[in-house]
């Protein structure tokens, strides 16, 4: 498809609507589970001129269908983690390379290039749980960094300890990147001074800790790594790229990717900027899956395209998305 080659290109809105668009025309062909959705919501897909205006697809259709644009195969099938109870979401994808390229280009745009850095995960290794996306993309960035330091440490405490303290006068920039819970945990082993290095959470507690609200989250690492700023990652297994935050939880996507807010009430309704609703997802790499995504995440965009997340939706808030789920 020729808006592949574009995506990466996009700079402005008006730019991003005609790709957004050009990809919403593909995925209703060449899609058969979002074309059915499409066709038995109230949308005329001929009517639609906006970004903002293309249906998102229920996030729980990732649990029941394969997702897929084209025929092509997949190449692997990400898992969610599933530690809800529930039936995990299934995200095959049938262009790893596509893959690679958003999650380099992402991480290139708002940190610069990886061979800069060393990177330490508090995650395990895609050997330990290849159905990871988030492993997946540590591990690539671990490959690109070139560095034999860099690795993940998600039961070698001591281990990761030592080895930040030795790195700590290396010219190379360090990311010590992990789990929510995973994280607390080595802050209060190993309080130590991170205060030149990026920390950065990625979320979830994943039944390991009681849960805590962010700001209870960030100053606890802040206070323990000595570290003025905590950076998160947003991204789930059903995407193909990622969001950041470099403090205070306000994050931004690339500008392949935007954020829409809808109505809690009525998920063909948005929300102006500055409300809570539901965080919608609009993810052009993600071309070859399904790009436009209603996820079960609460949240708040502002004007300049950041956004928070504020938590999700419990069952008796699901409401209209359920419905729209077979």
């Amino acid at each position: 498809m020729e808006t592949r080659n574009r995506i990466f290109e996009i700079t402005g809105d008006t730019a991003f609507t005609e790709a957004a668009l050009s990809v919403f025309r593909y995925q209703y062909l060449h899609n058969p589970v979002y074309r059915e959705f499409i066709n038995a919501i109230p949308c005329n897909p001929e009517t639609i001129n906006s970004f903002s205006l293309i249906p998102c697809l229920p996030i729980g259709f990732f649990r029941k269908h394969n997702i897929i644009t084209g025929d092509r195969d997949p190449e692997h099938v990400f898992l969610s983690s599933g530690t809800t109870g529930g039936e995990p979401s299934r995200h095959p994808v049938t262009d790893l390379a596509l893959y690679r390229e958003s999650l380099s280009r992402g991480f290139r745009y708002f940190y610069g290039p990886p061979e800069d850095y060393e990177f330490f995960a508090l995650v395990p290794s895609p050997e330990k749980v290849p159905g990871s996306s988030l492993a997946y993309m540590i591990s690539l960035w671990i490959r690109q960094s070139g560095s034999d330091r860099s690795g993940f440490f998600p039961d070698e405490f001591h281990a990761l300890a030592r080895l930040l303290q030795e790195r700590r006068n290396n010219c190379r920039k360090k990311l010590l990147i992990g789990l929510t819970y995973a994280l607390l945990d080595f802050a209060e082993q190993f309080p130590i001074d991170l205060e030149q290095d990026l920390v950065m959470e990625t979320g979830g507690m994943k039944g390991k800790r009681k849960e805590m609200i962010r700001e209870e989250v960030h100053a606890i690492l802040k206070e323990r790594f000595h570290t003025r700023h905590i950076h998160s990652e947003y991204g789930m297994t059903e995407m193909l790229s990622q969001a950041y935050s470099k403090g205070e939880g306000r994050f931004l996507p690339p500008p392949w990717m935007k954020i829409v807010i809808r109505d809690p009430n009525d998920p063909f309704s948005l929300l102006p900027c500055g409300k809570t609703g539901g965080v919608n997802i609009l993810d052009l790499a993600n071309i070859n899956s399904c790009s436009f995504i209603a996820t079960q995440d609460l949240g708040r965009l502002y004007e300049n395209g950041e956004f928070e997340i504020l938590g999700r939706f419990d069952d008796s808030d699901l409401r209209g998305c359920n419905l729209m789920i077979p």
